[in-house]
C-alpha cells in the first residue's frame, strides 16, 4: 500500500492557496517512487510506467472546487485529452477515513462509473503518505512526471482560481499546455503554479 522511495461553498472548504515553493518535489528532480491499491484491489507503482507522460490528480469528491471541473465534464475531457496521447492518468484520494471524500474501493468504484471519470488509475491513499510525500495541499493539485521520471509540472489545473464552472471556458488549461510541449520536445514554459481548491484532509 505504501513504500516510499526516491524515484455558499462549504465554508471556503478550507481553500487552500498553498505556496508552491513549498512542495516536497522540486521541478526538475526525479520524482518519488510509490506503491498504492486502486479501487479493484491491484497494487499499482509510478515506476511501473517509466517512459511515458504520468499526470497525478489530487481528488476529493465532496469539494466544490474539484465539482467545479467534473460537474463541467472539464476534468474528464483533460482526463481523455492526456490517455489519448499515451499519458497515464493517476487519480489519487488521500482523504482519511472519516474525514470529507474519504472514499473506499466501492465507492470509489461507483463514483468512476457515475461521472465517467476518464483516469488510468483511481488510488487510494487514505493514509496520506503519498501526498504528504509529494506536498499535496489542494484538491485538485496537479503533477505531471515525465517518460524519464522528472517531475515537470505542479500546481493548479488552470489559471482561474473560482469554483465557478463559467470560468472554465477563458481558462488556461495548464496541463493540457504542458501536455503539448513535452509532445512538442519543448520545455515546460508553466512549470510551477499556485494549487487552489479544498485542502486535503489528511489523518491527524
Amino acid at each position: 500500500m505504501r513504500n516510499l522511495t526516491p524515484f455558499a461553498l462549504t465554508a471556503v472548504a478550507a481553500i487552500a492557496l498553498a505556496s508552491p515553493l513549498s512542495a516536497a518535489q522540486k521541478i526538475g528532480d526525479l520524482a518519488q517512487d510509490f506503491k498504492l491499491t486502486d479501487v479493484n484491489g491491484k497494487t499499482v507503482q509510478l515506476s511501473q510506467f517509466r517512459g511515458k507522460t504520468v499526470v497525478l490528480e489530487w481528488h476529493n469528491p465532496g469539494c466544490p472546487f474539484v465539482s467545479k471541473h467534473y460537474s463541467s465534464g472539464n476534468m474528464q475531457a483533460t482526463q481523455k485529452a492526456a490517455r489519448d496521447q499515451g499519458a497515464i492518468w493517476l487519480t489519487i484520494n488521500s482523504g482519511a477515513k472519516g474525514k470529507q471524500g474519504h472514499m473506499t474501493g466501492s465507492e470509489a468504484k461507483a463514483l468512476i462509473a457515475r461521472q465517467n471519470i476518464q483516469s488510468t488509475n483511481y488510488l487510494l491513499d487514505a493514509r496520506g503518505l503519498v501526498g504528504k510525500a509529494y506536498g499535496a495541499r489542494a484538491t485538485p493539485h496537479m503533477y505531471i512526471i515525465d517518460g524519464s521520471g522528472i517531475l515537470v509540472y505542479q500546481g493548479a489545473i488552470d489559471d482561474r482560481p473560482t469554483a465557478n464552472t463559467t470560468d472554465i471556458k477563458d481558462a488556461r488549461n495548464h496541463v493540457l499546455a504542458a501536455l503539448k510541449e513535452i509532445r512538442s520536445g519543448d520545455k515546460v514554459s508553466v512549470a510551477q503554479s499556485r494549487p487552489y481548491g479544498c485542502s486535503v484532509k489528511y489523518a491527524s
